[in-house]
C-alpha cells in the first residue's frame, strides 16, 4: 500500500514524496480511511508507530478540499514540547498545502498570549493546544467555536495521568456537538474508556501492538546499589559507541544532581526540567535536534514530548514509575529503522517494578555483570521479600545516597585533561 491509494489531494502527494514519504505505517493504513469517513476514532498506538501522521493527513486533506475555511481543528496535547511537535509536523506538510496551525501553550510573555488569541479569532486551521491554556483562552469569550469540524485528542492517557480530565470534560463543552472526535493513547486503561464512553459516539476501534519496544532497540540492564549509579553512569558513557542520547530520570531534582555533576566533570550535557521557562525549554531541544548538544539528562516529558531521529542511547538512570513509561523512554532511540541501545539502572527497591516492565513487553530484559571496579550489587530477585533491615538477603552492602560523581585528583572525575570521563565517542 502507498499514500495514492487514499486518494489524497495531489498537493498532499506531492508534499508526501517531496519529504520522502511513500509507504503508511500500520497505524496509517488502519486509521486513514475512518478518518477520511469521518467516523469517531479510538486508536491504541504508541509513539513511533506514526500516529500522528494517522489523524494528520486526512484531516488536512479534507481541510484543503473544504470550499470554505475557518478554524477547522483542534488537537489537545497533554505538554506544550508535543504540542510544538505536532505543530512542525504541520508545517513541514502545510507548506505544500496553504495549511496554517498554531501551538496554544502556557508560558511566555503578553505578545505570546496576544498571537494565540488572535490566531484562534481569525480562524487557524489547526489548533494545538495544552488544556491549561485553551480553557484560559476560551474563558475569555472571544474565541468561537461553532465551525469546528475535528477535535483530537493525543496522548489521552498522559493527559489524565497529568490530572487533565475535568479540563477537557470542560473545553468539550465549548465544541459543538457535530464533529468528528479521535482519540489516541499509547494505553487503554479504565478511565481512557470512560472518557472515550463520555465524548465519542460509536466509535471505530483500533489497536497497533501497544508497549512492545521496537526490534531496533538493545535492551540492557544493570543491578546495582544507589552509591554504584555515579561510577557506572560514567563507565557506560566512556564504554559505549554513541552520537546521541538521553539520560533519564524520574524527578527533576536528581536531574538537575546529575547536571551539576556533567558540568563539574565538564561533560557536555544539558539539562531538561519544569523549572526552566518556555525559551530556556525550546533553546535546548533545538541544539539537541541541530546535533549541537549531544547529551540531554531530563524527566519523563521528554519521553514524550521530543522526536530526533539518529538518538543512539538512552539511559534510565533510575526505574520509571510506569511500565507504560519505559516503552517512551526506550522508544526514544531506534526510530525510523534505525538502531539504538537503551540501558536501566535498577536498584534494590525498584526490581519489582522492573519485573513488571518484562512482564509488559514479553521479553526478559539482560542483565550486565557490573565492572570489577565497581564492585558487586545486588542481585536481581524481584518478588521477593525484603528483610527487616530492608535488604533481600542477597547482599548486606548498606544502600547509601549517591554523591553524583566524586572529583579526582585532576577535578574531572580523575582525569587531569580538560574533557571529562564521559566525552562521547566520535
Amino acid at each position: 500500500m502507498t499514500f495514492a491509494d487514499f486518494n489524497f489531494d495531489e498537493k498532499l502527494l506531492d508534499g508526501l514524496t517531496s519529504m520522502g514519504f511513500n509507504t503508511p505505517t500500520p497505524i496509517q493504513q488502519q486509521a486513514i480511511p475512518v478518518v477520511l469517513e469521518n467516523k469517531d476514532l479510538i486508536a491504541c498506538a504508541q509513539t513511533g508507530t506514526g500516529k500522528t501522521g494517522a489523524y494528520l493527513l486526512p484531516i488536512m486533506d479534507k481541510i484543503v478540499r473544504a470550499e470554505k475555511r475557518h478554524l477547522n481543528t483542534l488537537i489537545i496535547a497533554p505538554t506544550r514540547e508535543l504540542a510544538q511537535q505536532i505543530d512542525q509536523q504541520i508545517e513541514g506538510i502545510g507548506y505544500f498545502l496553504g495549511v496554517s496551525s498554531i501551538p496554544v501553550y502556557g508560558g511566555g510573555d503578553g505578545a505570546t498570549w496576544d498571537q494565540q488569541r488572535k490566531a484562534m479569532e481569525e480562524g487557524a486551521d489547526i489548533v494545538i493546544a495544552t488544556p491549561g491554556r485553551l480553557i484560559a483562552l476560551l474563558a475569555t469569550g472571544k474565541i468561537v467555536l461553532d465551525h469546528l469540524e475535528h477535535l483530537v485528542l493525543d496522548e489521552a492517557d498522559r493527559m489524565l495521568d497529568m490530572g487533565f480530565y475535568d479540563d477537557i470534560v470542560k473545553i468539550i463543552t465549548y465544541l459543538p456537538k457535530e464533529r468528528q472526535t479521535v482519540l489516541f493513547s499509547a494505553t487503554m486503561p479504565p478511565k481512557i474508556r470512560t472518557l472515550a464512553n463520555k465524548i465519542l459516539r460509536n466509535p471505530t476501534e483500533i489497536n497497533i501492538a501497544i508497549a512492545k519496544p521496537a526490534d531496533g532497540i538493545l535492551q540492557q540492564a544493570y543491578v546495582v546499589f544507589d552509591a554504584q549509579k555515579p561510577a557506572l553512569i560514567k563507565h557506560v558513557l566512556k564504554s559505549t559507541e554513541w552520537s546521541s542520547a538521553i539520560i533519564f530520570a524520574s524527578t527533576k531534582e536528581t536531574v538537575k544532581k546529575l547536571d551539576q555533576a556533567f558540568q563539574r566533570a565538564g561533560m557536555p550535557a544539558k539539562a531538561f526540567h519544569s523549572d526552566l521557562d518556555q525559551p530556556e525549554r525550546e533553546s535546548i531541544l533545538r541544539e539537541f535536534k541541530n546535533k549541537q548538544v549531544n547529551m540531554l539528562i531530563g524527566t519523563d516529558v521528554l519521553s514524550r514530548g521530543i522526536d530526533v531521529e539518529g538518538i543512539s542511547l538512552v539511559i534510565n538512570f533510575d526505574v520509571p514509575p510506569d511500565p507504560e513509561d519505559y516503552v517512551h523512554r526506550v522508544g526514544r532511540t531506534a526510530r525510523a529503522d534505525t538502531t539504538g541501545t537503551a540501558i536501566t539502572f535498577i536498584n534494590e527497591r525498584d526490581q519489582n517494578r522492573f519485573y513488571s516492565i518484562e512482564s509488559l513487553i514479553g521479553n526478559e530484559v539482560a542483565k550486565l555483570p557490573l565492572p570489577q571496579a565497581i564492585g558487586e550489587g545486588p542481585a536481581y530477585q524481584p518478588r521477593v521479600k525484603k528483610n527487616h533491615n530492608g535488604h533481600n538477603g542477597s547482599n548486606g552492602s548498606p544502600r547509601k545516597k549517591p554523591k553524583f560523581f566524586r572529583r579526582g585528583k585532576g577535578g574531572n572525575g580523575g582525569k587531569g585533561g580538560g574533557k571529562g570521563p564521559g566525552a562521547p565517542k566520535k
